[in-house]
């Protein structure tokens, strides 16, 4: 199986996402000569390879007539306001393939809905800041047409570095992960590590929409890597987006004589009986956002007839400094136990599926080479009740007669 794999440690951008295909081997001209469809002017693409913090990668830049381009975000520019039907008009009237344009629309879809919740507006009186500019219609489409190029067959994200602090734009200074991103990322896995924007809502929307999986173990064979520099300097970590192309490991024919996967990870347990229980949903929070393989509270009777909660905590081990810090800092416990288990699991596949209430994910587990079982996304499925005023009996019923 032939997967792309974003090693977003230090976030990304739309920038940085071309870059780093182009450096996996899209040819830059084909890229320029797929853009030229769309029939807009009053850019130049610039690409370079260049060094950040040692790495040798590739820098893109659109460049804008007139206007200086800075830090390729969605403050930074005078823009001109579009909304969605004028992206639409755009898109479907130019001469790219279907396919493309399918892509490049879900991906405007996901930033309009974001920015409509945040700011209390109905998806068409939505005007983008970020994507009704053309550098950032020529991020999302230029992404589309490298997709579509690489014909992989399923795409996969690390953990997705978000970025911490302020940001100044047209509204004043927002906190980051600016409010668009962080709806955009909604359920899925964050970090915040570096003191500046490392995840733009240009970056957040190609990665929601093109990703199946979110794991940051990369058990599968590396053929290609590709390197997309940023604009930011940090001495610490460089602003560098990591992709794999890679091939996903067989595993019945790695483990001929075994139905499921196998592995090890590690386990944290604490017993409290002296925090307000309030805070356990806060504290799970971030240790899910740490990376957190599992979290989960077990009622027990302590010394003394003291009801109190075992927290269990299922981490990979490169997550167990950050874990422990979490449960040291964030909880009323003065010390934990950890142990090494070993974890069996039926192999899971994500898949997404059209319906007429909207696109939903679908989680597929397999004994062998068997589905055994299928899931919709909760969270999808109670947006989609929500938005068309429909029970969420009749979302699960009609993804059931479209798998």
């Amino acid at each position: 199986m032939k997967i792309l794999y974003y090693d977003c440690f230090s976030g990304i951008s739309g920038d940085m996402n071309l870059g780093a295909l182009i450096d996996l081997g899209i040819d830059k001209n084909h890229l320029i000569n797929e853009l030229s469809k769309l029939n807009i002017d009053g850019y130049k693409i610039s690409v370079e390879k260049t060094v950040k913090n040692g790495i040798s990668g590739t820098k893109v830049d659109v460049i804008l007539n007139h206007h200086h381009h800075d830090e390729h975000s969605h403050h930074h520019h005078e823009h001109h306001h579009r909304n969605l039907k004028d992206i639409e008009n755009i898109i479907n009237s130019s001469d790219l393939d279907s396919n493309i344009k399918h892509i490049s629309l879900s991906i405007f879809k996901k930033v309009a809905e974001a920015e409509a919740k945040v700011h209390n507006k109905s998806i068409e009186e939505v005007h983008f800041h970020e994507v009704g500019a053309v550098d950032s219609i020529v991020d999302i489409v230029g992404a589309a047409i490298c997709f579509a190029h690489l014909k992989v067959d399923k795409v996969i994200s690390s953990t997705v570095e978000a970025g911490s602090g302020f940001v100044k734009c047209a509204h004043g200074l927002l906190p980051v992960p600016a409010p668009a991103t962080v709806e955009i990322l909604k359920n899925i896995p964050l970090k915040s590590n570096i003191p500046f924007e490392a995840t733009t809502p240009t970056g957040a929307a190609i990665i929601a929409y093109l990703t199946d999986e979110f794991r940051d173990n990369k058990n599968f064979k590396i053929n290609k890597i590709g390197y997309g520099i940023g604009n930011k300097d940090n001495k610490d970590i460089p602003n560098v987006l990591r992709v794999f192309l890679a091939e996903e490991l067989d595993q019945k024919t790695d483990r001929p004589n075994e139905e499921f996967l196998q592995g090890e990870a590690e386990v944290l347990e604490c017993n409290i009986d002296d925090m307000n229980p309030e805070m356990y949903e806060y504290i799970m929070e971030l240790l899910f956002k740490e990376g957190a393989l599992d979290v989960y509270l077990t009622p027990i009777i302590m010394k003394k007839g003291r009801p109190g909660i075992k927290l269990s905590v299922v981490y990979s081990k490169e997550q167990e400094k950050e874990i422990e810090k979490i449960i040291l800092t964030e909880t009323t416990t003065l010390g934990f136990r950890k142990y090494k288990v070993q974890r069996n699991m039926l192999r899971r596949e994500f898949n997404k599926i059209q319906t007429k209430y909207g696109e939903f994910t679908i989680k597929n587990s397999y004994y062998g080479e068997k589905r055994v079982k299928y899931k919709a996304e909760y969270d999808e499925c109670k947006k989609a009740a929500l938005e068309n005023n429909v029970s969420i009996n009749e979302i699960y019923k009609e993804i059931n007669q479209k798998i």
